[in-house]
């Protein structure tokens, strides 16, 4: 239970460290970027965990930058996928 509520509070962190980094404006609410942190965080953990640094839970340095740029990269991801929605029908 707690794997999961400390899961959750550094998703936040990781996605709004991660917007604050990518450029520009992104239209993200805040469970997208709450979602999109916690996938950064995974895989930041399982990252850290197959080099043998940590545990996939575990918070450490390694395993947070690479949650930090997986976030960055699916904020970008995700932005693109909801911008061509948009454009496609303005």
């Amino acid at each position: 239970m707690f794997n999961l509520i400390g899961l959750l509070v550094v998703g936040i962190v990781i996605g709004v460290l991660a917007r604050l980094i990518k450029p520009g404006k992104q239209h993200l609410s805040f469970l997208w970027t709450m979602l999109l942190g916690v996938a950064g965080a995974l895989i930041g953990g399982i990252v850290a965990s197959a080099i043998g640094t940590g545990d996939i839970f575990e918070l450490n340095i390694i395993g947070f930058i690479v949650a930090v740029i997986a976030a960055v990269a699916l904020i970008g991801v995700a932005e693109t996928l909801s911008g061509g929605k948009s454009r496609s029908h303005a």
